[in-house]
């Protein structure tokens, strides 16, 4: 298991230097302009209010209120990329995600995986509507769960609520490899390649600013 594991963070680093000195050859996007949403459209669970109830600007920043249950997501699809994202809990520690190779934009829950932000566990995938990672394996007799879990390997790195955290993870060729606040924290292998990002409102009110992507090659 150790060896295994050493194994993991060693590829894990190798791809991180890799992909960075890629990234640093190319135009970084700015998937959140700092002044509108005007790049992404909205679910709401069971269209239960208006998007723009749920997520909004203030002062250069995202709001997403938490509830309804939802997602904000990128009019376009991506792959091979570098995302950078922050973001800090305005009312306490609560839960939202960061939705990665969407497949299929349902409601509430996208074909996908998600980049766990849940307090204390920030860096967890979390299987979504039926997406898979060479990482989840089922036990033998066992049914596989309604939102299947690939945890974090190091102990959490988030800061305290109303600090300003920071995701970056990089997508290239379908695997995913995520850092939080610098730290390694999970690596997955998806055969999905391409897809849209999205921006999760669920439990209390969370915000993000700084979100940019970085294509590799």
């Amino acid at each position: 298991m150790k060896k295994h594991l050493f194994t993991t963070l060693a590829l894990a680093t190798t791809a991180l230097f890799s992909s960075a000195g890629n990234a640093s050859a190319q135009k970084v996007e700015k998937l959140f302009n700092g002044k509108d949403l005007s790049n992404w459209k909205f679910v709401v669970d069971k269209d239960a209010v208006p998007g723009d109830q749920v997520y909004s600007v203030r002062d250069g920043v995202i709001h997403i209120t938490g509830s309804p249950f939802g997602y904000m997501y990128t009019k376009n699809k991506y792959s091979n990329y570098k995302l950078h994202v922050e973001w800090r809990w305005v009312n306490g520690e609560s839960n939202s995600g960061i939705f990665l190779l969407i497949e299929d934009l349902k409601n509430p829950f996208p074909t996908g995986i998600e980049c766990q932000l849940h307090a204390g566990d920030a860096g967890d995938f979390v299987l979504l509507s039926g997406s898979d990672l060479e990482e989840f394996n089922v036990r033998p007799g066992k049914e596989r769960p309604a939102f299947p879990v690939v945890k974090k390997v190091n102990p959490s790195s988030e800061k305290p609520a109303g600090e300003w955290n920071q995701a970056n993870i990089f997508c290239k060729d379908g695997v995913i490899t995520v850092y939080i606040n610098g730290v390694y924290q999970n690596t997955g292998t998806s055969k999905v390649k391409e897809g849209y990002i999205g921006l999760q409102s669920e439990g209390k009110d969370v915000q993000f600013r700084n979100v940019t992507l970085t294509p590799l090659n």
